[in-house]
């Protein structure tokens, strides 16, 4: 007899990694079902249980919940940014939203919840490139505090509770379904402002190195944290390596045959020089690594803009 899978719900079902983790798990034969404020691509997710509502909303949010084995939390409803200007706002729809979550969670029967932390934010300046999840989390933004703290209190669950968890300590994703909202996406918003021959902002030099992981990499990752069973808890997600936004620059101008109109900023103090993960315990204990080279992802994600983001 064929085991059955697990029931997903995915908090966050309409964003750009919750649409293509919905496709991918709806296609693999789980019971779905998406749940946010809004769907970017409705379309595309129109074979999918779509429930509408908001994450502050602690009833919503459990009515979805309920019959479901795997909950993937992929929701945070504020950016870097706008996180340092409203730290009182960013804890209040973020992690007092998780803490109901939680609770509903431990008393519904969920057997696990993964969450999509921020390996780009949780560091801070970190001393060790590429850094391990052994490292110190000393983050310099309002942002990756909130992460951190829903990871504690995701730990104080387990421990109190037996609510089983993962936490991924996601990079910087890009790729199809992405687009730049919210000052955030930086590959996202090259290309499509590239597209329309838009000027683009960029705070900084261009110095600062970030490591980017392809979409469709984070979503096996995030499928095999579902069912993990090793010891571990909190893998970084990413490529393992590091390149400049000058890089990337280079790298859209050459793949698009066209020079970007660049605006070039003040750098911010939220942005750390360099963030790049060492990926080791996710390739021990997931059996995961990232399959999409660089190239081979940046030339999906422009072939998709251009059907999609004209």
């Amino acid at each position: 007899m064929v085991a059955q899978k697990p029931s997903c719900v995915v908090l966050g079902g309409g964003g750009f990694i919750g649409t293509n983790l919905c496709r991918r798990l709806a296609a693999s034969g789980h019971r779905v079902r998406a749940f946010g404020r809004r769907r970017l691509f409705p379309d595309e997710l129109r074979d999918i249980d779509w429930v509408e509502g908001d994450f502050t909303d602690p009833a919503a949010t459990g009515a979805a919940v309920d019959s479901f084995d795997i909950v993937f939390h992929l929701v945070h409803a504020t950016m870097p940014q706008a996180a340092d200007l409203d730290m009182i706002g960013d804890v209040q729809k973020n992690v007092v939203p998780t803490l109901a979550l939680l609770d509903h969670c431990r008393t519904a029967g969920v057997k696990r919840v993964v969450f999509a932390s921020s390996g780009g934010t949780i560091y801070g300046k970190a001393r060790q490139i590429p850094t391990p999840e052994t490292a110190p989390t000393d983050p310099i933004c309002a942002y990756g505090i909130s992460k951190l703290a829903i990871e504690k209190y995701l730990a104080l669950f387990q421990h109190l509770h037996g609510l089983d968890f993962r936490v991924l300590r996601i990079t910087n994703p890009y790729g199809p379904f992405q687009v730049a909202l919210k000052n955030q996406g930086v590959i996202a918003a090259l290309i499509a402002r590239a597209l329309r021959d838009e000027p683009v902002e960029i705070w900084g030099d261009g110095s600062v190195v970030r490591d980017f992981v392809f979409v469709e990499d984070v979503v096996d990752a995030l499928v095999a944290a579902a069912t993990d069973g090793s010891g571990e808890r909190v893998f970084n997600i990413g490529s393992g390596q590091g390149r400049s936004l000058r890089d990337i620059i280079a790298a859209i101008e050459h793949q698009m045959g066209k020079t970007l109109n660049l605006q070039w900023k003040p750098g911010r103090p939220l942005d750390v020089p360099v963030s790049v993960v060492a990926i080791n315990r996710a390739a021990e204990s997931l059996g995961w690594m990232p399959g999409t080279s660089f190239e081979a992802g940046l030339e999906r994600t422009i072939a998709w803009g251009k059907a999609n983001l004209r």
